[in-house]
This record gives structure tokens, C-alpha cells and sequence, in this order.
């Protein structure tokens, strides 16, 4: 009998993949961001990127950033873990201490939304706003209750 195959992903990439192909659906032409949360089983709870809100036609909202508010993506684009957790159709109380693996590292809004959801780790691909007022707002959140994050890299 051959052995089993032992060149597999581990589980980080595996789902910080799928993170990745989630994000590939966001049509933010800057920023795009996946999520997905899985719980300590292994198994996907949900995932999530950064669009409009699904009952917004996003051919009518602006996809740039202004001054003015009414103009300003970030007006309406809701965040890929929030669409996670939104996404998700199961018992919130599965999402306790389940890790949600996102291609940027959260805003401190997310944050706050991932630690009232039971998340306990956050594993990151890119944090593009280090050293920002709302990432160190977004670190001391997740700190202070006891969530865990760190980066990875994921091979090409």
C-alpha cells in the first residue's frame, strides 16, 4: 500500500486561500479583501468581501474615495468580515473561538464585530495600515480581549 501523500497546504493556507478567492469577487477597483471564518474543527462557518450591500445596485454607488461623503466608497462598501459574520446562517455561538483568516488586517469597526462575535484568532495576509490611529485602535481592541492575530505568507 503507498503512503498517504504528506506534501498537503496546512490548514492556514488552505483557508486564507479561500479568503483570497472570495476577495476576487469584491469590485472595489482599489481594495479588494475576503474573509473566511472557520471554526476549531476545520470546517468553513462562512466567508465574506468587501462590496455594497446586497440590495444596493453597486453600478449606482461611486468606487472611488472624496472628500465628500456622498461620494466616497467608504460610505457604502461593507467590510469582508462583516459580510463573514453576516453570511453566516448558523448559531453565533459556533463562531466562539473560531479563527477568521482575512487578506487585511481588520479596521478597528471589524474588530469590534469580530470580538462581539466570539473570534477568537484573526490570521492576516497584508496589513497595509500599520502604525494607523484605526490599526492601533483595531489592536488594542482584539488585545484587550484576548484575541489572538498574526501574519502569514502564502506561497504564489
Amino acid at each position: 500500500m503507498p503512503d498517504k501523500r504528506r506534501d498537503v497546504i496546512s490548514w492556514d493556507e488552505f483557508f486564507m486561500r479561500v479568503a483570497i478567492a472570495a476577495s476576487l469577487r469584491s469590485k472595489d477597483p482599489i481594495t479588494q479583501v475576503g474573509a473566511c471564518i472557520a471554526d476549531t474543527n476545520h470546517r468553513i462557518l462562512s466567508v465574506g468581501y468587501n462590496g455594497t450591500p446586497s440590495a444596493i445596485n453597486d453600478d449606482d454607488f461611486p468606487w472611488g474615495s472624496s472628500d465628500d461623503p456622498l461620494r466616497d466608497k467608504h460610505s457604502y462598501v461593507v467590510h469582508a468580515e462583516a459580510n463573514a459574520v453576516l453570511n453566516y446562517r448558523g448559531s453565533l455561538k459556533d463562531m466562539q473561538g473560531a479563527t477568521v483568516y482575512v487578506t487585511l488586517f481588520p479596521c478597528h469597526e471589524c474588530a469590534k464585530l469580530l470580538v462581539q462575535a466570539g473570534v477568537g484568532e484573526v490570521v492576516y495576509l497584508d496589513d497595509k495600515y500599520e502604525g494607523t490611529l484605526d490599526n492601533q485602535i483595531s489592536r488594542r481592541c482584539l488585545d484587550t480581549c484576548g484575541v489572538t492575530y498574526r501574519r502569514v505568507a502564502v506561497p504564489a
